[in-house]
Order: structure tokens, then sequence, then C-alpha cells
């Protein structure tokens, strides 16, 4: 008896060991691409809590640039997409806020390229595909051209550029079977709460658009309007369709798949070519400077929408798409789109997952279509441009240059290009510390919970099947466990009926605490 219960013991401990060397084992450090360990794989380093992101973050611009170039020559992501051209009338004079060109005059008419397209699927995929839609505009103003890059829901997965590739990567077909997985994407997602308000959009009808041109889009970021004497306001972007937002359910979306899954690109082209021209009003919400922490939640974090009934919405104009491209491959293969082609009136906010894209878009774009990507047609402002850039692939235009030997400034043969009343807001830094965190008001759960109570009874009801669809292919009891528990935190009814579809109750969630 003795002897049974000594090697009883000895079994215990010797299993005791055996986890604890294959944790250690399993446990590996993170390191950087070259080598030295990560100290914070979650978070972009800043200036204070809510300030801007630092260049000096190698690890972040690292990644960011890894993962840049993981597509040679398709898209990394929204390589699946449709693009048509129009313009835009401005129905309000926002100059009290702005100087942007576009906002300055009632009736003012700017010429505009758009891209649609799903974020995550590739080239040749189906676009009825669940999936957020690329919305992308880009403005060819007298000063430059100014791209407002959204999507068509207002917000997004996560709040930092640091977890993108991670999450991209989650979502994208497993490198060992090539095949999209949802135990892959719930395992990353278990443990980023913050995506709950996102997952819970894009798992409703309006992750699978009837069409492009039935679409809304949402810049999901706030950036920063600035007026001729300087003063800074910010603002948010919102597109919202005249033809109406129509979508496809879980019923009618099998059809569709079935008649033609290529259904959104042939439908915006056919409406164009007869003349049923798509047509967007454009809405700006704005929050004053002093005004930015009167919220339950900090207005730039991506993962969170600008409630309507407390920020109003205001109309400043449309835009109609009456052309479709000449050739696919020249004006939307190539064309180029990033948040940081601004022009004068408009700067980036402090927004962290913003911040990585003004980084990545453009290195991207160099990387896929090379560093002269801007001589391309398409994407060729409409003013001349003069600056000192020269050379490399692809270089077609040395026509900017007066003076062909001086590719460099300032030089006594050029004159001085500068406007000094167009540089930079200041913004003011004060008593705070450069920081790798998180922020505190992260509030994750709570416009989750508003938006599954703003949808009817049957939009919640497809909301859970399409939920349940996916999670209940995860193997791991745990990983569906943790899900549940974050839609029950956004709100009881939601989070019940889910642990009740996959076959859970309550005693399951008592028993694991």
């Amino acid at each position: 008896m003795k002897k049974n219960m000594l090697f009883m013991k000895r079994s215990i401990l010797l299993a005791k060991a055996l986890v604890l060397c294959f944790s250690l084992a399993t446990a590996q450090e993170m390191t950087t691409n070259f080598g030295a360990p990560v100290g914070d794989n979650q978070n972009s380093k800043t200036v204070g809590e809510y300030g801007p992101v630092l260049l000096e973050d190698i690890h972040l611009i690292e990644k960011l640039a890894a993962f840049d170039r993981e597509r040679i020559p398709e898209r990394v992501v929204h390589a699946r997409g449709a693009g048509a051209f129009g313009y835009f009338e401005a129905t309000k004079n926002m100059s009290e806020f702005t100087m942007a060109a576009p906002f300055q005059k009632v009736g003012e008419k700017t010429e505009v390229a758009v891209r649609f397209s799903t974020v995550i699927h590739g080239k040749g995929s189906p676009e009825t595909a669940r999936d957020p839609r690329g919305f992308a505009v880009k403005f060819y103003t007298d000063q430059g051209n100014y791209d407002i890059v959204g999507n068509n829901l207002p917000v997004f997965f996560i709040r930092d550029a640091m977890k993108f590739p991670d999450m991209v990567h989650s979502l994208k077909p497993s490198p060992v079977t090539n095949k999209q997985d949802p135990n892959r994407f719930f395992d990353f997602f278990s443990h980023i709460p913050e995506a709950t308000h996102m997952l819970t959009r894009v798992y409703s009808d309006y992750g699978t658009p009837l069409g492009y041109q039935y679409m809304n889009g949402s810049s999901v970021h706030g950036f920063k309007w600035v007026n001729a004497e300087g003063e800074v306001i910010y603002v948010k972007y919102h597109w919202e369709s005249k033809q109406g937002e129509k979508n496809l359910t879980h019923e009618t979306l099998p059809i569709q798949q079935g008649k033609d899954w290529q259904h959104a690109t042939v439908s915006l082209f056919e409406d164009i070519k007869k003349g049923s021209y798509p047509q967007w009003d454009l809405y700006v919400q704005m929050i004053k400077v002093e005004d930015m922490n009167n919220f339950d939640f900090w207005p730039l974090d991506a993962t969170k929408d600008w409630p309507a009934d407390k920020i109003e919405r205001i109309k400043i104009g449309t835009m109609t798409l009456n052309k479709n491209p000449i050739n696919y491959f020249q004006e939307v293969e190539s064309i180029a789109f990033s948040p940081g082609s601004l022009i004068p009136g408009v700067e980036p906010s402090e927004d962290k997952l913003l911040q990585g894209r003004l980084f990545s878009y453009f290195d991207t774009h160099r990387h896929r279509l090379g560093p002269n990507y801007l001589q391309l047609e398409v994407n060729k402002p409409k003013n001349k441009v003069v600056n000192y850039n020269s050379d490399s692939y692809s270089s077609t235009d040395n026509s900017k240059f007066n003076n062909a030997d001086v590719n460099y400034q300032p030089s006594r043969k050029t004159a001085s290009t500068e406007v000094s009343s167009l540089k930079y807001s200041e913004t003011p830094v004060r008593g705070v510390s450069i920081t790798q965190r998180k922020i505190s008001k992260t509030n994750d759960f709570a416009q989750a919970g508003d938006y599954f109570n703003s949808l009817t009874a049957a939009e919640q009801d497809n909301l859970i099947k399409n939920l349940v669809g996916d999670l209940s292919q995860v193997k791991d009891k745990n990983i569906q466990k943790t899900m549940i528990s974050y839609f029950y935190k956004a709100d009881r009814n939601y989070g019940m009926r889910l642990a009740t579809a996959l076959g859970f109750s309550m005693q399951d969630f008592r028993a694991s605490r």
C-alpha cells in the first residue's frame, strides 16, 4: 500500500515536472527580426498615454515594414476591389473649421476616384465573403491629392497598429493548411476584448453588403481639421449611401454566391454604365480639443464610434460616381490610397492605429508599385509637383526640375517654395513621459452592447446565427467561453443566447472560475 502511495506521489511529481518543462519549452522569448528581446508586443511607444506614436519605436516600424512586403504583387489586404470615378460637390462652407480645399465653397466640385474592396480575402475571392469593406476616396484638389481611407463599418478590431500584422495573420489562411480557420482567428480575438464591438458589427448582416453602392462608409479614425487661424478641431467622416443600406443574409448569401459571386463589382459597373449613378452624402462630426475627455471612451480609439446623439452629424456635400474605369489594371489595380495623403487644413490625430497606418500605407505602395508610384496617371495630383525627390525605379517625370542640374534645396538657383502659413499646427506637450502601454479609458464592451440592442429582432437572430456558424468550429472550449464572456459583458441577453446556441449552461461558466 505504501509502495503504491509512494509510486503515485512520484508519478504526480514527474507529471508536474514534465508540464513545467513543456511550459518552459513552449514559452519562448519573443524577439525582433535582429534577435533583440521584445518588451511589449501590444502597445506602441507614445508621447504620454494618449499622445502620438514615435518613429523611434523600432519594433513597430520593423514589424509593419515586414508585414507590408508579405505579398507580391497583390495587396496584402484589400486585394479584391472595384473602382469608379466622379465628383464631390460641397453643400456647406466649412472654412470656419478647415482650410481643406474641397470644403471651402458651396457648389465647389472636386474630381474623385473611389475604390471599394474586401479586406482579408485574396484578389480572386468571392464578394459574398463576410468581411469589412474598404471605402477609399481620393480627392484631386488644386492643393494636392487628399485621401479619406476607411471602411463600411465605423469602427475597427484593434486600437494599436502594433497588433495589425498579427490580427491579419490570424484572419488569413493557415500557413499549414492554406485555409481560413475560426480556430486561429478566435484564438487571437480571445486575447483582444477591444474587438468585441467590431466583431458584433462584422457578424451582423452589415458584414455582407448586397453591393458596394448599398453600403455606408466611415473614416474610422478621427483627424484634425485646422483653419486659417491655426485653430484645431477633431473630425470624423461618414458617407451615407443615397441608395440605402442593403445586405445579404445567411439565407440569401448562398443563393447570390451560386448565381454570381462577383456581384458587387458587376452591379456597380452596370449601374454606372446605364446612368444610374450612385451617390453618397458626406457628413462630419466634430469635437473641440477641450471636450475630448468629456466621454466615457477615448474618441481617438478606433474601436469606438462617435454616437450621433451626443456628437451631431453635419452634412457637407455629396459624391456622385459617373464614370467606370477604361482599364482596370491602370486605374483600379494601380491606384494607391493612404490616410497620410493630406492637404493643408487636415492633419493626423494621435490615434495609435492611424499613426501606424501613416507609415504602413506609403511603405506598402513603394513595395508593391515601386518608389515612383505617384507618377502613375491615376495617382498623379492635378496640380504640378515641385520637389527634389528623383530617380530610382520607373522614374518618368523629370519635368518638375527647372534646372536639371539642381536636384536639391535650398539653392541659390531655386526660389524658396515653402509656405510658412501652412506649417503643422502646434500641439502642446507638457509633463508627459514616453510610454508603451494601453490607454486607461478602454470601455471595451459598452458600445458593442448598444449596437446589439439597436438591431431589429431579425437582425439579432442573424447575428447570433452568423457568430455560431464560426464559433461552433472552434475546438478549444476555453476560447469559446472567453468569446461568450466578452459578448455577455456587452449585453447579458447577447451572451446568454450565444452560450445556449453553442451548448453551454451557466454551470459551465461557474465551474471554470
